[in-house]
């Protein structure tokens, strides 16, 4: 997914602040020894290790009605590192029983992620000199490798789950030296159960969103032909005639566990990545492999071979009717020519399609592909507030002209745009 983008006139409120400072680890459950960060009639929030959880049966049992379950989470803190420190608050009510487990991340942020060039070359200068100039411990909340989810609770008892992290969550930053939290892409859907944090403190601003588009088509030519324009469909035509006419087929593979051919596939990732101006996570070659591995019910991998050569790939998770394209690899020294992406889009909605899948779901950025694809938008929001109240109050002011859609003028074309901001509903 995309870099948090915290930039311009909020970085330099925040920049100078200095983070330092080691981490108490707090036990679930244990009643002469444990450090709960908040015990009232209503229950208490703890913190604890991921090994910790190991006490803890409501952990297995956690998100699963999303793609990205326990598991999941699993295999993010164990192959991708880049500084995160992994924890998960865990939320009881005043019976003691664990109603929900919520994971969260520490990180030091850079500020400028998400700017323009120019600002990032003005503040590279100053970097020289002080190398850690707009960069702030962030506690995250949410998924270092995805958008967030609420823990899955009833509908009713998400707002008493928020509330209650709410309470807690400036604390437990202060207490382990964080200046900024942020709430780390939780879909729209989360707006109403989330005002404890939007009417209290925090400010509410877009993120770049998630695209979806409706699959429920006997073929990939019926859905051309009954959603695209005429001028859309003649592109696309073209440009698969180009791909097929262009030496050897290109043959598609599907597959559970990538393991096998990760040596080959994992540079095409790395390709896409080091072309990309906004990321935030980088996987590895162990997050590929364990990913297949642990959850080869949700996960499938695609490989285009041409000549018997990998020259695309792509990561795709299931849920329920819908498919999402997660991450994408491509070979730049035929990507071009051959129009990989479109290709690739094609053969993935195909193979969704037969499957009887009917909704398709892919990561933010390339939004003008997606838009003649009559794709919408899936709003995805990030709630953020500084430990200091005053620099809070700044940057509460400044937020709606920071965000990172601001400047994206394709997100403005598509028809479901105002949804981005919207209203807590």
């Amino acid at each position: 997914m995309q870099a948090i983008a915290i930039q311009g006139a909020a970085a330099a409120g925040l920049g100078t602040l200095a983070v330092i400072g080691a981490w108490a680890r707090l036990r679930l459950r244990n009643t002469t020894d444990s450090h709960p960060i908040a015990r009232n009639r209503q229950g208490r929030v703890s913190v604890v290790t991921r090994a910790e959880l190991a006490d803890c049966p409501r952990w297995e049992r956690a998100f699963a009605s999303h793609r990205k379950d326990a598991r999941y989470y699993e295999v993010v803190e164990r192959t991708i590192d880049q500084g995160f420190e992994y924890l998960y608050f865990v939320i009881e009510d005043a019976a003691g029983r664990v109603r929900a487990v919520q994971p969260f991340f520490l990180v030091n942020q850079d500020l400028l992620q998400g700017s323009g060039p120019a600002l990032r070359k003005a503040i590279g200068l100053l970097r020289r000199a002080f190398p850690r100039l707009l960069t702030i411990r962030t506690l995250m909340v949410g998924c270092a490798a995805g958008e967030g989810h609420l823990d899955d609770v009833p509908a009713h008892e998400q707002a008493w789950v928020a509330t209650r992290l709410h309470d807690e969550v400036h604390r437990h930053a202060k207490a382990c030296r964080a200046g900024l939290v942020v709430l780390k892409e939780f879909h729209a859907d989360y707006r109403r159960p989330l005002e404890a944090f939007s009417t209290n403190s925090f400010a509410r601003l877009p993120s770049l969103p998630m695209t979806r588009l409706n699959i429920d088509y006997p073929s990939f030519d019926a859905y051309m032909e009954r959603a695209l324009s005429k001028a859309t469909r003649k592109n696309l035509r073209r440009k698969f005639r180009t791909a097929e006419a262009a030496g050897a087929p290109i043959e598609l593979q599907v597959i559970e566990d990538v393991t096998p051919h990760i040596d080959e596939v994992y540079p095409l990732y790395l390709n896409v990545y080091q072309r990309s101006t906004l990321h935030f996570e980088k996987l590895t070659k162990r997050y590929l492999c364990d990913l297949g591995r642990r959850m080869p019910d949700k996960v499938r991998f695609f490989i285009w071979r041409q000549n018997g050569r990998a020259i695309a790939f792509s990561v795709c998770m299931l849920a329920g009717d819908s498919i999402y394209d997660e991450y994408l690899g491509l070979d730049y020294t035929v990507a071009l020519d051959l129009h990989l992406y479109f290709y690739t889009f094609r053969d993935i909605v195909s193979w969704a399609m037969a499957g009887g899948f009917k909704w398709y779901l892919s990561s933010a950025q390339n939004y003008d592909p997606k838009l003649h694809f009559r794709c919408e938008l899936v709003p995805l929001d990030l709630y953020v507030a500084h430990t200091n109240p005053v620099l809070n109050a700044v940057l509460r002011r400044v937020i709606p002209w920071i965000e990172p859609t601001r400047g994206d003028e394709t997100l403005k074309k598509f028809p479901n745009y105002a949804d981005l901001w919207g209203r807590d509903e």
